[in-house]
């Protein structure tokens, strides 16, 4: 299996072993057995689904077969099994990322959809527009006592009133307001949408008018108004395409805004955008497909001179100046302004941003009680006797120590379906969960945090547990996630890390395959390159005079025409620098057809082929020495595990799909 398939799905926490996922079931005592790993069962239903799964994605037409493609079956059932006798699935990372993962899956089983739709339409409809507005702020702490809560509230009061009179906002924001840099901001926060403020700030401007003051909102930072000062339509997403002249190292035989101004004056004479981009722009994988990148809304790039540049374009086809970034210079098309995405398009991205913030307590609450009505939920014991005194004040340091209370006084804390949740079971909890730091500062607010949290912990855990064994669909799609996982940390401990630590086996498998390493021919040039076959042709009669490629440059772009491009440098045979039928020979080439261009090659060496060195095919051989090391491994588990394949059940799935 391919490492960079493992990698991807480490990073973005999701089931895309796409080459030996199955649909596991739970019913298997009733299904027939295909194979038996050290007599462990392995069912025909297994192997036709990940069959009928993966087939489009197997290459080799040997493999396609049910004979070819039970070797590729049975050395992922061999990975995950040395897995287990590697015990990766005790390690506390692989614990971490499933867990973390189970939590994600486990959502979209539990009973949220009428909380978390409400919510999600709400973030569409206000995702439609955009507020700009300015705010005053007076700070008050989580912990703040009710004295200082009255304090700032008095305070904010009175600036409202005279907001409502109609003194300047930002004047009042400048003096009174106690955000950070205020008095040189007058508190404007720009235009903003759903999702960029708190919840509660957010709901409290959208639910004001254009020119008028909201009332008094609290979030966490403290006490706010807000000043409304426009409502906007959000801009839709753009397609555009892009020529992008990286900032070349300092041997680079061309200057980078030279080159762009050129390839600019080439687009205003009418040369195709799509050309000069595949032929020319550094930003290769863009090039491929004309610059043509992927689509991108305001903030999306992170790179605010590019996207305004690209959001000036009014019309498709319009192209930009010469603009210059981080990453270089640019030559900017737009192709399309697309429409705003419908809900149904949006919907689920919102709901996984409705999953965090204080839209998220609230969808926790209602789930909480569901759960609580599934199961049965009942508290036994009020904890804030017992706890008060059995936690110390140390926790506001998060130095209390956990020390295990005795059984006489360890009582039921509450019960959710058939488990009893003991005080020491809170304990404990609370004793890792002081390390992750809260914003409360006194020690009772402080637990009871940690035991909403540790109620709704519980409550998730014992529904997640219970899921596994009521839901075959989930049961499935988490048994994929966990083999995936223990896959990746077993092939990267056995194959990849010793690939990459092992210089001297590398260096000793580089050795003995060098032959498969071997340079084309190469040639020391210079390319003149012109959309123009007879001034491809004249720049060809100009070298034959002896003419510098600088010479030429000067005596064929004329009157601020640019007419020829000129490079120069090391090129292997069957680059796309150079022509696909160029013959390969020291001296003027004759004018070749290359991408809508033309070109006209002048050859001072001919470099021939040969081995390439080791440090310049490194990724290709580290590449090359895992397959290896891989092939070595899977023989050593074949005879480490004994593979029983069942006969009868293999004829007949044979006959069944092979037919």
């Amino acid at each position: 299996m391919n490492q960079i398939i493992y990698r991807k799905m480490k990073k973005y926490i999701v089931p895309i072993i796409v080459m030996f996922i199955f649909n596991y079931s739970y019913s298997q005592d009733k299904k027939e057995v295909l194979l038996n790993i050290n007599n462990e069962p392995v069912y025909v239903s297994e192997f036709k689904s990940v069959y009928n799964k993966n087939l489009n994605l197997v290459k080799d037409d040997s493999q396609k077969s049910v004979d070819g493609y039970m070797n590729l079956f049975i050395d992922y059932k061999l990975k995950v099994k040395e897995a287990y006798a590697q015990h990766l699935d005790k390690n506390e990372s692989y614990a971490t990322e499933f867990n973390k993962y189970r939590d994600q899956l486990s959502r979209n089983y539990i009973f949220e959809e009428k909380v978390t739709e409400e919510l999600v339409k709400e973030a569409y409809e206000r995702g439609l527009e955009e507020i700009d507005a300015n705010h005053i702020l007076i700070l008050l702490d989580y912990d703040a006592t009710p004295q200082d809560t009255l304090k700032a509230y008095n305070k904010i009061e009175a600036i409202y009133a005279r907001a409502k009179l109609g003194e300047d906002f930002e004047t009042l924001a400048r003096e009174n307001s106690e955000e950070p840099n205020a008095a040189a901001t007058a508190g404007k926060l720009g235009y903003f949408t759903a999702f960029s403020m708190v919840y509660p700030f957010e709901t409290m401007a959208y639910n004001t008018k254009s020119g008028e003051v909201s009332e008094i909102v609290r979030t966490q930072f403290g006490y706010h108004i807000i000043k409304v000062n426009n409502r906007r339509k959000k801009e839709p997403k753009i397609s555009v395409a892009h020529i992008m002249i990286t900032q070349k190292a300092a041997d680079s035989t061309f200057n980078p805004e030279e080159r762009i101004n050129e390839l600019s004056a080439l687009l205003k004479q009418g040369e195709s955008f799509e050309n000069l981009a595949k032929q020319y722009s550094d930003d290769k994988n863009s090039a491929k497909v004309g610059g043509k990148m992927p689509e991108f809304g305001r903030g999306d790039l992170r790179a605010p001179t590019f996207e305004d540049a690209a959001y000036e374009l009014k019309n498709p086809g319009d192209i930009s100046q010469p603009i210059q970034t981080r990453f270089g210079w640019h030559i900017i098309q737009l192709i399309e302004k697309h429409p705003i995405p419908t809900f149904e398009e949006e919907k689920e991205t919102l709901e996984q941003k409705t999953k965090g913030g204080i839209r998220s307590k609230m969808v926790t609450s209602a789930l909480n009680t569901k759960i609580k009505e599934k199961y049965g939920f009942k508290v036994v014991n009020n904890f804030h006797p017992f706890f008060d005194n059995y936690v110390t004040d140390a926790l506001l340091e998060k130095k209390w120590k956990y020390d295990t209370i005795p059984e006489d006084q360890d009582k039921i804390l509450f019960t959710i379906g058939t488990k009893d949740v003991h005080f020491n079971d809170f304990a404990k909890f609370i004793n890792i969960r002081q390390r992750l730091g809260s914003p409360s500062k006194v020690k009772s607010n402080l637990l009871i945090d940690f035991y909403d949290e540790f109620e709704t912990l519980e409550l998730k855990n014992y529904y997640k547990e219970s899921l596994e064994t009521e839901n075959e669909d989930y049961a499935a799609i988490i048994n994929e996630y966990r083999n995936g996982l223990l896959i990746f940390d077993v092939m990267n401990i056995n194959i990849w890390e010793k690939a990459k630590n092992d210089s001297i086996g590398l260096q000793s498998y580089y050795e003995g395959a060098k032959d498969n390493y071997i340079w084309n021919d190469r040639v020391d040039a210079v390319i003149i390159s012109s959309m123009s076959s007879s001034i491809a042709e004249e720049a060809r009669v100009l070298l034959n005079q002896g003419k510098t490629p600088e010479e030429i440059k000067e005596l064929l772009n004329t009157d601020d025409k640019v007419n020829v491009l000129i490079s120069q440098g090391v090129y292997e045979k069957n680059q796309r620098e150079l022509p696909v039928n160029f013959e390969v020979k020291v001296g003027i080439s004759r004018v070749y057809s290359n991408k809508d261009a033309f070109d006209v090659i002048n050859v001072k060496e001919v470099i021939p082929s040969g081995v390439k060195e080791l440090n310049d095919v490194k990724g290709k051989v580290t590449s090359d020495y895992q397959n290896y090391l891989e092939a070595k491994w899977m023989m050593e588990l074949r005879q480490k595990y004994q593979v029983e394949i069942n006969k009868k059940s293999l004829k007949k799935l044979k006959k069944e799909i092979d037919s």
